[in-house]
């Protein structure tokens, strides 16, 4: 099979087995999130167990492009599992880049299925199709930061060859390589179940959202380890390499750094870094080796830190413990606010044992991030205020009767933090709740700051692509009288589809796709709609239209709804924090019409409305063909996705929608 290696491997960490799943049962899924999802909802029988229950399965999902030379495909993984950060825990995913993908298919795998509980802390060694569940105590590997164990592991891995030069990994294959192993590992944060801690993949890579480290920590499993030294199969090579040089040519994305902390971008001699493939370094690796891969919400932590190097070696300690950024930037300022209104211990809860007059040194930000990572007081001692910040910022704050006052910082839903505001970006605030997490999909990011086209010719470019809606220009008319409308429904279920398939199960790089407006080119149409399906077709031989790639996408989606209505996910839960009805945010502004004319307008006083929210759910179940009054999925629209199966399994618990 042309990009597959036509396994998955299968291991169950409580009877210490290595087996093996073929890839082409699963194969019509396409690859990472919907393979992740379909295996899945194979292998747990009870969707409702907690993410630290054992029998909660960890999906590791390649596609069959990574590893090629498709541009910004190459380098991601898909990372899928019931989470324990979310509140309440849903069936949810987190996406990691780097070379992970890379050294699986190149090992000969196209993912990882991690089942049960160690009884004691491992780590698996991969060196092609020779794969060893390692105890940790050999290496001393529990306990260490992620650096340190990627370090360690390196070196057993080399034995005594040197990386750069030529080594053997695997002697049973006298196979070849220069490269270091792949590692993905977790922290101490992970080791001690702090509910936001993540996944590592060298300096800082990081399956963020989820809570993923801690499900790792609950499992015993200390880091994954991979090398390869094989191939892929690529069915057109000559037609993917001129489509690369074409596109890269084209889109004109090139090497650039991305990594601008809070404070700045620092005064240090750095070069790009990318994932495996990919034509755009969005990362920075900088000479002094401080805040190296450091991105986006990962280089925002600790903003009011008194100086750019102490701030960026806060954003470093993150990764280092393994903790998520995006909740740690949110909570981090909610705890300032909370000691400026004398809110911190005494009546409101257990005692603090911060010391806020260090606010802004280092030393505060280490004894943060130590304090939630070990669940102490940051030094050592026990602590409950540490260990309830280890449950993470919305249960503390449950628990200490301050969980109104934590909604203001954005945690709109499922107590989670958001980067887009729901109020204003429509499409990432109502998809996000009509799923798992906030999506982090950036497919309309900040259109209404978009100067290179018009609002109208954003308006027509756009929908063009957006099968089978194309057309519908009020798709993207994110003004006052249309937000709750069957346009926006239609947007929000593109939007669903679209990544659901091509960026969380094929791969495509969010930051790079879609291509959908290029103003490079001189009518200023993108690629996407013709690049996606060419690119598929050369690495694997399939003949996949767009459109059947959103197929495909509806699909996963209406697997992935099951999911959550078996877990207990109803129409009434589907509601937004009170902050989100009650007060106003901070907006950029959005396109949208006005006395009949495309504008960019500001919202920055707009609220969500109830009623009219309850209405826009009501158009978006009818488009998907589910249940208006429960949301339960209905059997007519699973058999039309030839999802049967699932339909059984939702009649016999109870959830199956009324058609």
């Amino acid at each position: 099979m042309n990009g597959y290696t036509g396994k998955i491997l299968r291991l169950n960490l409580t009877r210490r087995k290595v087996s093996t799943i073929g890839t082409s049962k699963y194969r019509h899924w396409g690859g990472g999130h919907g393979i992740g999802s379909a295996i899945f909802f194979d292998l747990v029988k009870d969707k409702t167990i907690d993410g630290f229950d054992p029998a909660n399965v960890v999906t590791l999902m390649t596609s069959p492009l990574c590893g090629t030379l498709v541009p910004a495909a190459g380098g991601r993984t898909e990372v899928q599992a019931i989470g324990v950060q979310y509140y309440p825990n849903w069936y949810t995913r987190s996406g990691i880049g780097g070379r992970i993908s890379t050294q699986l298919k190149h090992a000969g795998w196209d993912g990882i299925v991690i089942e049960g509980k160690s009884d004691r802390p491992v780590w698996l060694d991969i060196r092609d199709d020779k794969v060893n569940i390692r105890d940790c105590k050999q290496l001393g590997l529990w306990g260490t930061d992620t650096r340190q164990c990627q370090q360690r592991i390196w070196k057993y891995v080399a034995g005594k060859g040197n990386y750069g030069n030529w080594i053997e990994p695997n002697a049973k294959s006298s196979r070849l390589t220069t490269q270091r192993p792949a590692v993905l590992t977790i922290g101490p944060a992970g080791e001690n179940l702090s509910r936001m801690a993540c996944l590592i993949h060298d300096a800082g890579n990081a399956a963020g959202q989820g809570g993923f480290g801690a499900v790792w920590g609950s499992k015993r499993l200390k880091a994954i380890s991979i090398i390869g030294t094989g191939g892929i199969g690529i069915h057109d090579p000559k037609a993917l390499l001129e489509m690369r040089l074409r596109h890269t040519r084209n889109v004109r994305q090139g090497a650039y750094v991305n990594t601008v902390f809070a404070k700045g971008k620092p005064r240090v001699p750095h070069r790009p870094q990318a994932c495996v493939g990919c034509h755009g370094g969005c990362r920075g690796r900088y000479e002094d080796g401080v805040g190296n891969e450091v991105i986006c919400a990962g280089s925002h932590f600790y903003k009011d830190a008194k100086t750019l190097d102490i701030q960026r070696k806060a954003c470093d300690l993150l990764n280092k413990y393994g903790l998520n950024a995006n909740e740690m930037f949110t909570g981090e300022i909610y705890l300032k606010d909370l000691h400026k209104k004398n809110a911190l211990g005494a009546d409101t809860g257990p005692e603090c044992p911060l010391n806020f007059d260090d606010y802004g040194e280092l030393s505060f930000a280490r004894q943060l991030v130590k304090m939630i990572a070990y669940r102490n007081d940051g030094k050592g001692n026990p602590s409950q205020f540490g260990d309830d910040l280890g449950e993470g910022f919305i249960r503390a704050a449950k628990k200490w009767g301050r969980h109104e006052k934590i909604m203001e910082y954005l945690y709109p839903f499922w107590g989670i933090p958001f980067d887009e505001d729901p109020r204003h970006h429509l499409d990432s605030g109502f998809g996000g709740i009509l799923g798992d997490r906030d999506i982090n999909e950036h497919c309309f990011y900040k259109l209404g700051l978009n100067r290179k086209a018009s609002p109208e010719e954003i308006a027509r470019i756009y929908t063009s692509k957006m099968a089978p809606f194309q057309g519908d220009r009020k798709m993207l008319d994110f003004s006052d009288e249309n937000m709750y409308s069957e346009h926006i429904a239609k947007l929000v279920s593109w939007h669903r589809w679209y990544t659901r398939f091509y960026k969380q199960s094929l791969l495509f790089c969010d930051s790079r796709w879609p291509d959908l407006l290029n103003p490079h080119m001189p009518d200023k149409v993108g690629s996407t709609g013709q690049a996606e399906p060419a690119f598929i077709h050369a690495v694997t031989g399939d003949r996949l239209s767009f459109a059947d790639g959103i197929r495909i996408g509806r699909k996963i989606w209406n697997l992935d709804h099951a999911i959550w209505t078996l877990q207990g996910r109803h129409r009434d839960m589907v509601r937004f924090s009170d902050p989100m009805y009650l007060r106003p945010g901070r907006a950029d502004p959005v396109l949208g019409l006005k006395d009949g004319k495309w504008q960019r307008l500001d919202v920055s006083k707009r609220r969500l409305d109830r009623a009219g929210f309850e209405k826009f759910k009501t158009r978006f179940y009818k488009l998907q063909g589910w249940d208006t009054a429960t949301g339960y999925p209905t059997r007519a629209t699973l058999e039309s996705l030839k999802l049967g199966y699932v339909a059984d399994e939702l009649e016999k618990n109870g959830k199956l929608g009324a058609s």
